[in-house]
């Protein structure tokens, strides 16, 4: 059985098809890719699936714009579609959105903190931070200082280490490397690799196709909503339609 399980999911906004019968699977241990071009739904699909979209349906509600979302989202065995996203957070599927978003205001010790706010262990909390302090040694240099001060590349740090703080059983990471100096973004994939490796699973939303091809067991092509293509890296790459109309290669 899968670890996560997405059946025939749909998104519309208001008359707009953002996702459309969309169907994959995450197995336990596994680092899975999804790639596309911009505009494809990538996105919306890890907002869909962590229960964003049905909070911003809720907030919505009542004016003159729709959400409907479709389809079946199972996580653990468990359907998560009913759920609120901090329920579906503390089942352990995490998701690290897009451009970064730390609180600006608060240090970055305090941020990391506020990712472990569903615990009430101070033992494992604190052996979290020491992790993530090990993971990301930038971050512990720099934990007094304001988060709105970092760096881009410091920021995605901050907000992958605070993904972290509470129990991960399947971090989904959404564009890490957006907008990040090519070294920044080699210690960023560095750290994610190592972060499956210690036994989570990785859901990865990546504009860098050949950089999810060299990490991912298994890798979906949305384009437009849907999933047109999954397989392996060397079964993508050998698809010359796929390669110059969606992988940008």
């Amino acid at each position: 059985m899968p670890l996560l399980e997405v059946k025939d999911l749909g998104v519309r906004y208001d008359k707009a098809q953002i996702l459309n019968g969309v169907s994959l699977a995450v197995n336990d241990g596994e680092f899975v890719g999804i790639v596309g071009p911009n505009g494809a739904g990538k996105s919306t699909l890890l907002r869909a699936i962590s229960g964003l979209v049905r909070f911003e349906e809720r907030m919505k509600r009542g004016t003159a714009g729709d959400i409907v979302l479709e389809g079946e989202v199972k996580f653990a065995g468990e359907r998560i579609n009913a759920l609120p996203a901090h329920e579906i957070r503390m089942r352990g599927l995490v998701h690290c959105p897009e451009r970064r978003r730390p609180f600006r205001e608060l240090t970055v010790l305090e941020n990391l903190l506020a990712g472990a706010f569903l615990s009430r262990n101070a033992r494992q909390t604190k052996n979290r931070l020491e992790h993530c302090f090990a993971l990301f040694p930038r971050l512990s240099e720099r934990k007094e200082q304001v988060a709105g001060t970092l760096s881009g590349g410091e920021q995605q740090m901050l907000a992958t280490a605070r993904a972290l703080m509470f129990e991960a059983k399947l971090l989904a990471i959404d564009e890490p490397s957006l907008g990040l100096a090519p070294k920044i973004r080699e210690e960023l994939f560095a750290a994610i690799r190592k972060i499956h490796a210690e036994g989570v699973p990785v859901l990865l939303v990546e504009q860098e196709v050949g950089q999810v091809f060299k990490m991912a067991d298994r890798n979906y092509v949305l384009s437009q909503g849907r999933i047109i293509a999954q397989g392996s890296a060397q079964s993508l790459m050998a698809d010359e339609t796929l390669r110059a109309g969606y992988l940008g290669l």
